[in-house]
């Protein structure tokens, strides 16, 4: 997106201490939630991602009732406009952001997924899809549940920027077999040539 101003992005305990005892799930994602499962940080993280349900979207929204809250919309064009508390989310945006005050820098982005019964969609294709009981990634601690690597690797697998490439150079030999399994499957059905079905394959291998 383009640039829409400044970020100051939340750490992960800021997102704990935001969200404790919220009565919706969600997960630390983005490059955090990577450097959860490498219990250190790896890089410089320019934003700060959390992960939630669409059906959740309305108590999202309440529980960022004090924070400045805006949607991008259309998704992609690099516009954001305010996301009032009485408006429903409608179904096309997913894109959230968020500032404690309206001249201050952003501090988090919010990512609302779809959901079909008991399983999450991926958005961009949505044969790929699995239970939401299995979201949480095994980085996950208590207050401070994480998404899963090989669901945050697909969304990632998208871009193919710089961070990306090194983030699934990083963490392919940090996934699990299930973990790897999971993604080169996911990556098979998305986009049969991409090329970090390879690094997959040669991470699992070692």
């Amino acid at each position: 997106m383009a640039d829409l101003g400044p970020w100051e992005p939340l750490t992960p305990r800021d997102v704990q201490e935001l969200f404790a005892g919220v009565a919706f799930p969600w997960w630390l994602a983005g490059g955090w939630s990577l450097d959860q499962l490498a219990g250190h940080q790896t890089r410089a993280h320019g934003d700060t991602d959390v992960l939630v349900l669409r059906p959740d979207a309305a108590r999202v929204r309440a529980q960022l009732r004090a924070w400045d809250v805006h949607v991008a919309d259309p998704p992609g064009a690099g516009m954001l406009r305010p996301w009032p508390e009485d408006e429903t989310l409608p179904p096309a945006l997913h894109d959230v952001w968020c500032r404690s005050a309206p001249e201050g820098p952003w501090r988090l982005q919010v990512m609302v997924d779809d959901v079909e019964g008991d399983d999450w969609v991926y958005r961009r294709n949505r044969r790929v899809r699995r239970p939401v009981a299995t979201l949480g990634g095994r980085a996950s601690a208590p207050g401070l549940p994480v998404l899963s690597p090989d669901i945050q690797l697909l969304y990632k697998s998208a871009h193919l920027r710089p961070k990306d490439e090194a983030d699934i150079a990083r963490f392919a030999p940090l996934l699990d077999a299930a973990e790897r399994a999971w993604l080169h499957a996911a990556l098979r059905t998305v986009s049969p040539d991409h090329p970090w079905l390879r690094q997959l394959d040669e991470s699992g291998e070692h």
